[in-house]
Parts: structure tokens; C-alpha cells; sequence
């Protein structure tokens, strides 16, 4: 039979049965379309996270606590620290340690609470950060109005605070926030500065923070005298992965551990950093698409079902078009394209769908702040059209040598 016919005749056999094709079309729709939506989103996501990783500077080393016996990034350490496990071997006097490595220029420490500020009536519940003035040296971030504090200040406890611009238009709506006093936790703190517009990094509000210094929030405010994390400036990337090390011994050293099964911090450099967050975003998209395929299995044996009944409808046909000398590979190959045509039109409606619904998360995550950007996936569109041509082709199979094996006068005594 000529391939056109085959076409032809599919086509028609699919328009006479328009609920039977539409409802065997969704199931691999679906399939398709989470598809689609896993690679595009999880790329947007992943550039994302990125982007904010470098926003600290592709030459900064993190050092943060940690629960002692677990890894970084694993779920007993992110369990401890959420379940009130407190880590109280970080100092100041480990930044200040750091500093002296010939790879390092500066680093900046802090703790973070949240507290309620207010002014005049209105209070506003914010992050506050309690920060050393080497985080204006290293970080991008800008102060729009007012200065930020000294190292003196922060040495001789001063109460002043940098406002982000939240919390300044919360507080003070138009008017000038800068020399204005403002309560914290029941103390009274002067407004030095006010900061320009962040926007959020790391599903974090920049601008809805205030900044004191690190000093006054360890006495005044927290009454402890450890900090949570430090970032220290590298002056040469190239050596990273050496510099990580250095401080990691240099660490061990000063709390007294052996062993990194002991250790209760981690160092880590953004590059570092950027290959984790790869390796895990790779893991968890193999693990999004197996989870998928299996919307994409109930398709095709959607599909299979719905081209059994219809060679089981008409046995009759396929014995007439036997008796008139069609071949079994004319009659497999009529069913096989019917098959192939409802996967084939079904990933492409997915493919849309799948592009529309990411291309929605991406505008969601723009509205509440999130530099998301929307991101048509080739590998995904490809990954949807193999998809497509095998589901279609193994679900299609069967039915179609059921079809192309029936013996024409026993297939005729339907007619």
C-alpha cells in the first residue's frame, strides 16, 4: 500500500472516532506535557539558583555551621539545624583567623533573627542582620541614602541600624528615614542609611531586612558570642579548591577536630558551590522525568487498549482488504501509523501546553520577585518527540501484529 493511502486511511479511521481519539490523546498529552514543564522549569530553577549563588562573588568561600557527623547538604544536617540544634563554635575570632591567608583580602561574618521594629505606631516585623562593616567592602549591595556604620561602631556596640526599603516605606512612607530613632527588640536605634532595592536571592527579601552591627547584635540584643556564617574574599580563584582546604585545616585546628566527621562547619567556594548545585538539580530532573514516564506508560497503554478494540471492532475490514490481496505488513503498518499519529499530534499538544504552563510558573515567580526567566528547552522538546515515536510504536505494536495476523475467512464472518 502506498504510504500517502496508509496516511489517508489512518487519518479517517481517527475523525470517524473522535471521543475514542480524544480521550486516548490525553493520557499522552499529560505525559508529554510534565515532561516539558520538569526540563524548562527545572533549567529556569537551576539558572536561578545559580545566578544567586554568584550574586556573592565567584570569589568568595562560605564558611557556615553545621551539625557534626552529617555532610553540608544533607538532610539529617538541614533536620538538625530546623530541629533547634544550636552550634556555638563559630567566632569572630575564626573570621578574623581567615583573614590572615595570604589567599584572602577580607571576610564578612554575621547572625540573623527576626525581631519587630517600630516607629511612631507602626511596626513592622523584618529579618535583621547582624553584619560586620567588611560586608560594604565585599558585597555589590549599595546604600541609597545615609552611610553604613564603621568598624569602630560596631567594636564599641553601637546601636544604629541600615534600613532595607521595605522596611524604611513600612516605617516611614515617604519621609526621611535617616537620623530618625527607631525600637528594636526595646531598644532604641538610630537610622544611619537606608539601602537601594535588592529584591530576593536565595527565596530570601533583601529588602526586607535591617542591618545593625555584628558586635551590638551578639551583646545587646542575642547575648551570645558566635556568629552563623563567614564570607571571605579570595584574591586568587585559580588556587580556590587549595584556599578551601587551608581554612578547612586551619578550622579543624582551632576547634580541636581530626576528623571532617567531627566537623561543625563547612567551607565551601561558590564554584564548588555551582558543580553541587549541578550535580543535585541533575539528580532530581532524572528523578522527576522516571517519575513522569509513568503518566506516559498509562498513555500508551491507553493507546494500546483503544487500538485492540479497534481491531477487535473491525475484524471484518481487515478481512475484506485481506480477501482484496492486502499484505499482513499493509494491514500492521495501517494500525502502527494510527497509533504513531495519535502519539505525534498528542506531543505536540503537549509540547505547547508543557511550554505554556512553564512559561506561567516563570511569570508567577517574576511577580513575587524571583529573576526567573521562562526558557524553551530544545533538549525537552526532543526528549517529548522520542517520547511521542515510542510510546507510539511499542503501544502501537501489538495490536497492530494482532490485526495483521487474522486469517481473512475467519475475519470476513464479521462482515
Amino acid at each position: 500500500m502506498p504510504f500517502g493511502a496508509s496516511i489517508e486511511i489512518a487519518l479517517k479511521t481517527l475523525k470517524t472516532n473522535k471521543a475514542r481519539t480524544f480521550l486516548t490523546l490525553l493520557g499522552v498529552v499529560i505525559g508529554i506535557c510534565a515532561v516539558i514543564v520538569v526540563v524548562s522549569a527545572g533549567n529556569g530553577l537551576e539558572q536561578y539558583i545559580t545566578s544567586q549563588v554568584e550574586a556573592f562573588g565567584t570569589d568568595t568561600i562560605e564558611i557556615e555551621i553545621k551539625t557534626p557527623n552529617t555532610e553540608q547538604a544533607s538532610a539529617e544536617n538541614a533536620t538538625g539545624m530546623v530541629g533547634g540544634i544550636s552550634v556555638t563554635t563559630l567566632k569572630i575570632e575564626d573570621a578574623e583567623a581567615v583573614i590572615e591567608h595570604p589567599n584572602i583580602s577580607n571576610a564578612w561574618y554575621g547572625v540573623m533573627s527576626q525581631n519587630l521594629l517600630s516607629y511612631q505606631g507602626e511596626v513592622k516585623k523584618a529579618f535583621l542582620m547582624g553584619l560586620n562593616a567588611a560586608f560594604k567592602e565585599i558585597d555589590k549591595w549599595e546604600v541609597a541614602d545615609g552611610r553604613f556604620f564603621t568598624d569602630e561602631e560596631d567594636k564599641s556596640l553601637s546601636r544604629v541600624v541600615i534600613l532595607g526599603s521595605k522596611v524604611k516605606d513600612k516605617l516611614f512612607g515617604d519621609s526621611d528615614a535617616v537620623g530618625q530613632n527607631i525600637k528594636i527588640s526595646r531598644l532604641n536605634f538610630r537610622v544611619i542609611g537606608v539601602m537601594e532595592e535588592r529584591g530576593s536571592m536565595m527565596f530570601f527579601d533583601w529588602d526586607d531586612m535591617a542591618i545593625v552591627p555584628a558586635r551590638t547584635m551578639q551583646k545587646k540584643m542575642m547575648g551570645i558570642d558566635h556568629v552563623s556564617f563567614i564570607f571571605a574574599q579570595m584574591i586568587d580563584t585559580s588556587i580556590g579548591d587549595q584556599t578551601v582546604e587551608d581554612i578547612t585545616m586551619l578550622l579543624r585546628e582551632r576547634h580541636g577536630t581530626t576528623d571532617m566527621k567531627n566537623d561543625d562547619f563547612a567551607v565551601m567556594s561558590m564554584e564548588q558551590a555551582n558543580e553541587m548545585m549541578a550535580v543535585v538539580f541533575d539528580g532530581l530532573t532524572i528523578l522527576l522525568l522516571a517519575l513522569v514516564s509513568i503518566s506516559l506508560v498509562v498513555g500508551g497503554v491507553g493507546i494500546m487498549n483503544i487500538m485492540y478494540v479497534s481491531v477487535t471492532e473491525r475484524t471484518g475490514e481487515i478481512g475484506l482488504r485481506k480477501a482484496m490481496g492486502a499484505r499482513g505488513r499493509d494491514i500492521m503498518g495501517q494500525f502502527l501509523w494510527e497509533s504513531l499519529i495519535i502519539s505525534f499530534v498528542a506531543g505536540g499538544v503537549g509540547i505547547v501546553v508543557g511550554n505554556a504552563i512553564s512559561y506561567l510558573i516563570a511569570w508567577v515567580a517574576s511577580t513575587q520577585g524571583f529573576a526567573w526567566d521562562f526558557q524553551v528547552s530544545i533538549f525537552g522538546i526532543l526528549l517529548a518527540v522520542g517520547f511521542s515515536a515510542v510510546v507510539g510504536l511499542i503501544f502501537g505494536l501489538y495490536p497492530a501484529r494482532k490485526a495483521a495476523s487474522l486469517d481473512p475467512i475467519e475475519s470476513l464472518r464479521f462482515e
